[in-house]
């Protein structure tokens, strides 16, 4: 049985019964979240490090602090920032320990490229990409510095609202704004300078 039942309707219901189900430790909740999260959690991850290996570890790791942090998740806001924000953090704190270039929306003059991940889902950000210029798209996106790749990434892809996208990076919704603002310019300006030259 599913510790999440079909007769929750409203958001906030199901926020609730996920926070319950934290403070609970329940297995069945736990379960269900990893399967309605984990291929979104894994491709995040997998922008933010531009590695499927690393991605794969942070995602165990991520739910292992899920379970653990259980009863800080208050159910006023949605899962997916909280989650979001766990992995982000944990994504940080491993590659800096790595030593690594840390392909993170924290450092701005990044820009290592961090390869697009096949996705079965229809957000809008996906609806694009399966267009014509879907080749054009993912290349113009792994140029643009990482501060304005991830809030495109967050608002388009998983479809987060500003306020949650503010809650994941720990930066003000004007700042948000001003990313998102500023990386759809830049993507705008790079296809019409790109023309045919970047066609497919």
């Amino acid at each position: 049985m599913s510790a999440l039942p079909m007769t929750l309707n409203t958001t906030a219901e199901i926020e609730t019964a996920i926070a319950r189900g934290l403070r609970e430790r329940d297995p069945e909740l736990l379960a269900d979240l990893v399967e309605r999260s984990q291929r979104r959690l894994v491709r995040y991850l997998v922008y933010l490090t531009g590695r499927r290996d690393y991605a794969e570890d942070l995602a165990q790791e991520t739910w292992i602090r899920v379970l653990q942090r259980g009863s800080q998740y208050n159910g006023r806001q949605r899962f997916d920032p909280w989650l979001f924000a766990i992995a982000r953090n944990l994504a940080i704190d491993y590659l800096r320990k790595k030593g690594k270039a840390v392909q993170t929306a924290c450092l701005p003059d990044d820009h290592d490229e961090i390869p697009l991940v096949p996705s079965s889902g229809l957000s809008p950000f996906e609806a694009a990409a399966r267009s014509e210029d879907a080749i054009r798209l993912a290349g113009q996106l792994q140029i643009l510095p990482p501060l304005y790749r991830e809030a495109l990434l967050l608002r388009f892809q998983e479809d987060l609202s500003l306020a949650e996208i503010a809650q994941v990076l720990g930066a003000p919704v004007t700042t948000v704004t001003s990313r998102i603002y500023r990386g759809l310019a830049a993507l705008r300006s790079a296809f019409e300078a790109g023309g045919d030259s970047h066609g497919v």
